[in-house]
């Protein structure tokens, strides 16, 4: 009997633990996805590697909270970028999905200007219709589109900045009004800038140093071209202003060919880095929800 009353008090005893043992524990609760925004570059050779503020950009003023992509490439406008390909490229991209948002900038207007065979768009027409195209489809693509005016080239005339990309600055602007798309005026405030340091200050920004001529046009108030000056266009009156002869050149080089040379539009590192801090700071503004992933 005492036997019996022993074995029964040890069951008693194991019972709970076994109980306990068999019970599964609770899973821990996984911590919550990260989702990163993604921002992605559109444009030409002044937004592009190699050229532009697009590498300094992504480098150095975006956290490592967001994904950057530069797409942009060099001698493409706001047509060829998209009958090339290009455009359908980073429309996978914007589509990938995976991050809490998607950021699409998009700056053209340097090729959208006349002269430039197979790569020119009708600014009052065509340049217009082809950003707000953009527009819609990153939109429907679920991205979020920022227009981003075109950077100013680096001419002077007479101690005065050459502005002949102002109407294709005022273009976009109207174009972001009109769609209630945000807008970085680059143009504006690189305009500014360089109108502020003057035709030598503003030789550092090029990819290579100005050729001793140059140099010396620059300290005259009137810059000149550093390469041979293509044909004239047809109908161009004799005497042309630097800012056609460069754009001639344009013309007839190959389009987005990869170099390292002296011009007017092209950026070096310290042209990159001062032209990239000026997108970074417009950015915030136009889009504050993008404040907390940028550097300044």
């Amino acid at each position: 009997m005492r036997l019996k009353s022993l074995l029964l008090a040890a069951v008693l005893a194991i019972a709970p633990l076994a109980a306990y043992a068999q019970t599964p524990a609770t899973p821990e609760a996984e911590p919550p996805m990260f989702r990163a925004v993604k921002i992605v570059l559109i444009g030409d050779s002044t937004t592009a590697v190699i050229g532009g503020w697009g590498p300094s950009f992504c480098g150095w003023h975006v956290t490592s909270f967001a994904a950057c992509i530069n797409l942009a490439r060099g001698g493409r406008s706001s047509g060829n970028y998209r009958t090339e390909g290009s455009w359908r490229l980073a429309m996978k991209e914007i589509g990938a999905g995976g991050f809490q948002d998607t950021y699409v900038l998009i700056q053209f207007g340097h090729n959208d200007q006349p002269g430039k065979p197979g790569r020119s768009t009708d600014l009052a027409t065509e340049y217009p219709a082809n950003l707000k195209r953009y527009v819609e489809e990153v939109r429907a693509a679920g991205g979020k589109p920022v227009l981003v005016t075109p950077l100013t080239r680096r001419q002077f005339q007479d101690g005065k900045l050459i502005d002949d990309l102002a109407p294709w600055a005022e273009a976009t602007r109207k174009v972001a009004a009109e769609t209630k798309t945000p807008l970085v005026d680059l143009h504006g405030k690189s305009y500014a800038a360089v109108q502020a340091m003057g035709a030598v200050e503003a030789t550092r920004f090029a990819q290579m140093p100005p050729p001793p001529e140059v140099l010396a046009a620059a300290r005259t108030g009137t810059t000149i071209s550093a390469q041979p000056a293509a044909p004239a266009a047809p109908g161009a009156a004799p005497g042309a202003s630097p800012a056609l002869a460069q754009q001639n050149n344009a013309a007839v080089e190959p389009m987005g060919q990869a170099k390292l040379s002296f011009d007017y539009t092209h950026l070096g590192r310290d042209g990159a880095d001062y032209f990239s801090k000026i997108v970074t700071d417009e950015l915030a503004v136009a889009v504050p929800a993008l404040r907390r992933y940028l550097v300044p």
